[in-house]
């Protein structure tokens, strides 16, 4: 760990692989205490600060107290060139370029624990769309170093045998029952498919060593602010897990991919993370709480973020537009 830090929020650059990302580091951090720690992972053609600009993460690590940061994926070929994670071989590496961006998130974790005390059982990472693919390819390949992540709208592979995770993983998928361009069903990118939103979390389930048999229990939750009410039902799979691992499903009935987020989203989301670690399973104490899309023709304009082009067929037959993932 490097020298103390003042006594006062503030951004600490840091670089990994040539890569440069930004730690937030909050008040309240005490080197001689660890901390949590959230990693947050934009969509398809987004970056890391668009990706906190809708979750709004930043202001709940002053609040909840974890280190906190959202990287860039690398540019990919296409015109004009847009950040992409690669993923899993359905999103979103559309150039076939060698990226090792598995390596790239292991060195961002290996400068963050060299830089602050980090909490190595409550390391966590966020995804939307093309960074929920990401999130669960970081699960699967290097789960030793993650307590849990939570894909907004993204899906893991779809072949069970691509995902050999060597230890358990909380996992929550989170997906609008409309979404047209991650299927909530499933479907394909260029050719190459992915699992639906229910199949995704039943197979970490059964990774995962849970009975396949879920709680439908919990009440709904309000994660969509343009829907009335508690729209999202909560699907979760606990029994029989082995220690540190389980799944959980939450579908938000009627929202698309970019959902209009609640005001109690992002609360929710950390709330999750911080009942996981990386062996019990729960935390312990749970912590006090605190864009929709338009479409123009052969493009998807998406809360600001830019106009993107038909480039998606899904698995059931249909043309659908690719937006921001």
């Amino acid at each position: 760990m490097g020298a103390a830090l003042p006594a006062s929020a503030l951004d600490v650059p840091l670089v990994a692989q040539g890569r440069s990302f930004n730690v937030h580091v909050p008040a309240s951090y005490d080197e001689a205490e660890s901390m949590p720690a959230v990693v947050l992972l934009h969509g398809y053609s987004g970056t890391g600060d668009w990706a906190e600009a809708y979750m709004r993460f930043e202001p709940l690590s002053e609040k909840r107290g974890f280190l906190y940061l959202h990287p860039d994926g690398l540019f990919d070929c296409l015109e004009p060139p847009r950040r992409f994670w690669n993923a899993t071989d359905a999103c979103c590496n559309f150039c076939s370029l060698p990226i090792d961006d598995v390596g790239f998130l292991e060195a961002v974790l290996d400068e963050l624990e060299a830089r602050f005390n980090v909490d190595p059982k409550r390391i966590y990472f966020v995804g939307h769309s093309n960074g929920g693919f990401m999130a669960y390819r970081m699960a699967c390949e290097v789960p030793d170093r993650i307590a849990a992540i939570v894909s907004l709208a993204g899906a893991t592979w779809d072949a069970s045998q691509a995902c050999a995770a060597a230890k358990p993983v909380h996992v929550l998928q989170i997906h609008g029952t409309n979404d047209d361009t991650i299927l909530y069903e499933g479907g394909n990118i260029l050719f190459s498919t992915y699992p639906g939103a229910l199949e995704t979390v039943e197979m970490w389930a059964d990774s995962n060593g849970c009975a396949l048999t879920p709680d439908t229990s919990s009440p709904n939750r309000d994660l969509d602010g343009s829907i009335g009410g508690a729209e999202t039902s909560v699907l979760r799979f606990e029994n029989g897990c082995r220690e540190g691992g389980s799944a959980e499903l939450w579908s938000i009935s009627g929202g698309g991919h970019n959902p209009v987020l609640s005001a109690t989203f992002s609360n929710q989301v950390i709330d999750y993370l911080f009942e996981h670690t990386t062996e019990s399973g729960k935390a312990g104490v749970r912590l006090p709480g605190l864009s929709g899309s338009l479409r123009l023709g052969g493009a998807i304009l998406i809360g600001g973020f830019g106009v993107f082009p038909l480039l998606v067929s899904p698995r059931m037959g249909r043309k659908r537009r690719c937006g921001f993932w």
